[in-house]
């Protein structure tokens, strides 16, 4: 049973920025692209981010500059560096392979971003 939990969200002014991290269990990350999806309040979730097996990335326009993909296939870790972030950052995080897979949800992490 594969199972990935986000952690390190948080409260953070305007500008800031933010480190969050996806353990898996198992051997996903070493063979499946992996994705961090994020959904706002009254909207779909989307996808924000992803990195492939061989480490290629790609990033939505929204946060293309701002945000980092990367993934430690020897810690089973997927991260997501947020820098100038922005009030519309706001959201629940999650990670997940892409294309997503139903089972593999977590609870995600919840970042703010306020003054």
């Amino acid at each position: 049973q594969v199972q990935l939990v986000e952690s390190g969200g948080g409260l953070v002014q305007p500008g800031g920025s933010l480190r969050v991290s996806c353990a898996a269990s198992g051997s996903i990350l070493s063979i499946n692209a992996m994705g961090w999806y994020r959904q706002a309040p009254g909207k779909q979730r989307e996808l924000v981010a992803v990195v492939t097996s061989g480490g290629n990335t790609n990033y939505a326009d929204s946060v293309k500059g701002r945000f980092t993909i990367s993934r430690d296939n020897a810690k089973n870790t997927v991260y997501l560096q947020m820098n100038s972030l922005k009030p519309e950052d706001t959201a629940v995080y999650y990670c997940n392979i892409v294309p997503w897979a139903r089972d593999y949800w977590g609870q995600g992490t919840q970042v703010t971003v306020s003054s």
